[in-house]
């Protein structure tokens, strides 16, 4: 009767400690680059499964707009600020199921806040004028780890985009449908 009762305690003590709650890291930092530029990224814990990404970089583009159709350089570099809350919605099956959820490590829903500022161009030989825009596009992604510092990140959205040009001595302001599709590897410290 003492072993069933020890055995029975045992399971349950081995239960209770397989139901604690998993939740997003309280706070990640890391560097992520791709094809598309090089970002520093925070993500800070909200609640068990949303947490918030502030993002500061460098975003890379070719243009081929009527903003630099004056202009031989097709490169730039460009600042940008980025908030982005989070929504990891398999990070607990994820955990059941015994798989990585170091460094928020889980498929993801987000809205991306991202700002360009007219602050200052790289590779801006010409000195073709910097145009400043602001966007909102709901993404869809994952991030999964490739050791124990080393990651990937993959995300596909669709949303909205408004051009401050007339800041920048053209005519007229613009809004357009901006598509927000990217591919990192990165660095978590």
């Amino acid at each position: 009767m003492k072993r069933i009762l020890l055995t029975l305690t045992l399971c349950g003590l081995s239960l209770i400690a397989k139901s604690q709650n998993t939740s997003v890291e309280k706070s990640t930092f890391g560097v992520q680059t791709g094809v598309l530029g090089i970002w520093a990224y925070n993500e800070a814990k909200l609640s068990n499964t949303i947490a918030l990404r502030t993002e500061v970089g460098f975003d890379f583009g070719i243009w081929e707009s009527t903003y630099y159709d004056d202009y031989d350089s097709p490169f730039l570099l460009t600042p940008v600020i980025v908030v982005e809350p989070r929504f990891y919605y398999n990070i607990k099956k994820r955990a059941e199921n015994s798989k990585s959820t170091d460094g928020n490590s889980a498929n993801f829903i987000a809205l991306k806040a991202g700002f360009h500022p007219d602050w200052f161009v790289l590779f801006n030989s010409d000195d073709a004028p910097v145009v400043s825009d602001f966007s909102i596009i709901p993404t869809w992604g994952i991030r999964r780890n490739l050791g124990k510092h080393f990651n990937f990140e993959a995300g596909l959205g669709a949303g909205y985009s408004y051009t401050f040009a007339e800041r920048a001595g053209y005519s007229k302001n613009e809004s357009e449908f901006e598509l927000n599709m990217h591919l990192r590897i990165g660095y978590r410290l």
